[in-house]
């Protein structure tokens, strides 16, 4: 973990807005304010993805440098607040997350939940809204959102066969075209809404692209493929042409509604 004397919820990488596409990365780092220390936890427990999703950062980075496009993402770890998530989501913050208890989240009064929300969570979907808004307005037409996570390779000792998940909830316009690019290297395992499902109300993806209407789609890489900055660099460079060509294509900037599994918008 890093510190600094001011702590900002939100780093924006900048680039040529008018190509239409935003970046987003909600569990890219593992901070915390210097107020809340370590939450009670040894550092080995940084180390692992309870608390941020080991190697997106460089993805995200090296990406956006490749297409030249703009990144909003996350300085704060999901232990303190998981930002992909809605505010009423019982895990929105854990107080366990996968066997390891979270002192400095437990017991939480509606105080400090709210503070945390003030804070932090609130003010990266504002810098996450207002990119959207000022890509659709620099380049004349809805934008293409993606978001980017990883997931770990066993989980409960089951180990994950998926190498990348494509996550979605009705708008298929980004991933169908997404999955046929990437499956274009025979050896890659694709999940298609695996391993989790991309239908989660009150997510990122949820509050910027579904409801507005905007083409959008999460993808999963597995940890272990890029859990080095260079092989993580290299699922960069292997996505982004995939990405640029998903982004030429007419109907991803269109505005178009197709609700949500999870109920009326």
């Amino acid at each position: 973990m890093t510190r600094a004397a001011v702590f900002a919820p939100f780093e924006i990488i900048e680039g040529d807005r008018k190509r239409g596409i935003v970046l987003v990365s909600d569990h890219a780092k593992r901070d915390l304010p210097d107020e809340y220390d370590d939450l009670g936890l040894p550092a080995s427990e940084f180390q692992r993805h309870i608390a941020y999703d080991i190697g997106v950062e460089h993805v995200t980075r090296k990406l956006a440098a490749l297409l030249d496009v703009p990144a909003v993402l996350a300085n704060f770890s999901r232990l303190l607040i998981d930002p992909n998530r809605g505010e009423d989501d019982p895990t929105l913050i854990r107080q366990l997350y996968d066997g390891t208890v979270v002192p400095g989240n437990y017991p939480m009064a509606e105080e400090e939940r709210e503070k945390r929300l003030e804070k932090y969570y609130r003010p990266y979907h504002d810098a996450v809204g207002a990119m959207v808004a000022s890509v659709a307005r620099e380049s004349g037409r809805a934008p293409f959102i993606l978001s980017l996570h990883s997931f770990t390779p066993v989980w409960n000792s089951h180990p994950r066969p998926w190498h990348v998940g494509m996550l979605w909830d009705k708008d298929d316009r980004a991933v169908r075209p997404l999955m046929e690019g990437i499956a274009q290297d025979k050896t890659l395992i694709i999940g298609d809404n695996e391993p989790y499902d991309g239908a989660l109300r009150g997510d990122t993806m949820f509050r910027h692209a579904i409801v507005k209407g905007y083409a959008h789609a999460l993808i999963e890489i597995r940890q272990d493929l890029i859990a080095e900055e260079a092989t993580a660099e290299e699922w960069a460079n292997y996505l982004a042409p995939i990405v640029d060509a998903v982004n030429s294509r007419p109907d991803i900037h269109e505005v178009r509604q197709f609700g949500s599994r999870t109920g009326p918008l």
